[in-house]
């Protein structure tokens, strides 16, 4: 196992009924702005239970609406210039992952000196201060709620680009399951796929041996695996929603990555999808990942072995090495199209000119060495991608 270093500060408030208890972890005397997307927090009684638990708060909570599912710095940046206009000083993000991941970097922009794009392009190490902020999360899929990082997309130069900082973890996360009831189940899907590919980019590159590690995160696919098509089947679940949330914030909160080499190719290859052709990011990971696992399975064998006996239950006598490999594979890209997110360019509309325009991208932001062992070239971005055409 790997040396590291584990400190995860955020406060997680779980259970039915938790935005209530607001007020307990904000300061009385705050300016707090309120960031979220669209009209989903109304419709759904969040937006009301979060002004109820607030109206003790010595000064009126103002408020920033129309953060995207992928969030744009173009909108982000106009809620900097509030902050600063209103002497905001501390945040609520108040919704999925996209809307915690845009507040991280309203955060983190609204208190640095210089050009803001400079977090995203430089990257995190830039930030030295950031406003502090709480979130209420309404979907479970990035686990942002408990996490540093944050992937932000511009517009006007089409690109999609992620900073971490120890200065943007959120000081707390209401998680309430009920808030989830009322998600489309596209978004449930996804949802779910996210969180099963963010285990396997911490899971499935080479051994290190970290039992613990592996072990946790297998139990994290098999929840998934298990609680997926329950989701789907009784929608109305709370308890199965709870399980996914849970499941969603663990996979990313830092904790099965300690020690253990990591990989996130298939999110870079994600990233250029979504940033030219707008597909959500299970989508893109759905599409990537597949691929990704067959192009690296000599470098991956150890774990893909591991993968398909542990989590898919494919043991030595079902089949030589690379049938199970195979069957692992096959598997996963079969589980992500059960839960309603297509593994396919062409599921999308997209053909090979869409493999051109990622390639290209990646090679323009110099993102050519990617991967575990960072040796994945644009290349085998390339041959990832025509596998899943």
């Amino acid at each position: 196992m790997q040396n590291f270093e584990f400190h995860n500060p955020t406060r997680v408030i779980f259970g039915v009924g938790q935005i209530a208890s607001l007020a307990k972890h904000i300061p009385s005397n705050a300016r707090v702005l309120m960031l979220f997307g669209g009209g989903s927090i109304k419709s759904n009684g969040t937006y009301d239970e979060v002004h109820a638990a607030l109206a003790g708060l010595e000064h009126p909570v103002l408020e920033f609406a129309g953060i995207e599912p992928n969030p744009r710095y173009e909108t982000l940046m106009k809620a900097v210039e509030l902050i600063h206009r209103e002497n905001v000083d501390f945040l609520l993000a108040v919704g999925g992952g996209s809307v915690v991941d845009g507040t991280k970097f309203v955060a983190a922009a609204a208190a640095y000196d210089g050009d803001a794009w400079d977090i995203l392009k430089i990257g995190g190490k830039v930030v030295k201060a950031a406003l502090p902020f709480g979130a209420v999360l309404t979907l479970p899929a990035t686990g942002s709620e408990m996490n540093s990082a944050s992937v932000i997309s511009r517009a006007e130069t089409q690109e999609k680009r992620a900073f971490m900082s120890p200065h943007v973890y959120p000081r707390f996360s209401v998680l309430d399951p009920a808030k989830t009831l009322t998600l489309p189940l596209r978004q449930v899907g996804n949802g779910v796929v996210d969180a099963f590919v963010h285990t396997t980019e911490q899971y499935l590159t080479y051994p290190a041996n970290a039992p613990v590690q592996d072990r946790f995160a297998e139990g994290l696919l098999q929840t998934l695996l298990e609680l997926g098509p329950q989701v789907l089947a009784r929608p109305d679940d709370v308890e199965v929603r709870a399980n996914i949330m849970w499941t969603a914030t663990m996979a990313l909160n830092g904790l099965i990555g300690v020690g253990v080499p990591q990989d996130w190719a298939t999110h870079g290859i994600g990233h250029e999808l979504t940033a030219l052709f707008g597909l959500d990011h299970a989508q893109t990971l759905a599409i990537a990942l597949p691929g990704v696992l067959q192009i690296r399975r000599e470098a991956k064998r150890g774990k893909l072995l591991q993968y398909a006996e542990r989590v898919w239950g494919l043991h030595a006598g079902k089949g030589s090495e690379d049938e199970r490999i195979d069957a692992a594979i096959g598997n996963t890209r079969a589980f992500f199209e059960q839960m309603g997110v297509p593994t396919r360019l062409s599921g999308y509309g997209l053909g090979s000119e869409a493999i051109d325009a990622v390639v290209a991208a990646l090679e323009a932001a110099g993102l050519t060495g990617l991967g575990e062992r960072r040796d994945i070239t644009p290349g085998d971005v390339r041959k990832a991608l025509q596998l899943s055409l």
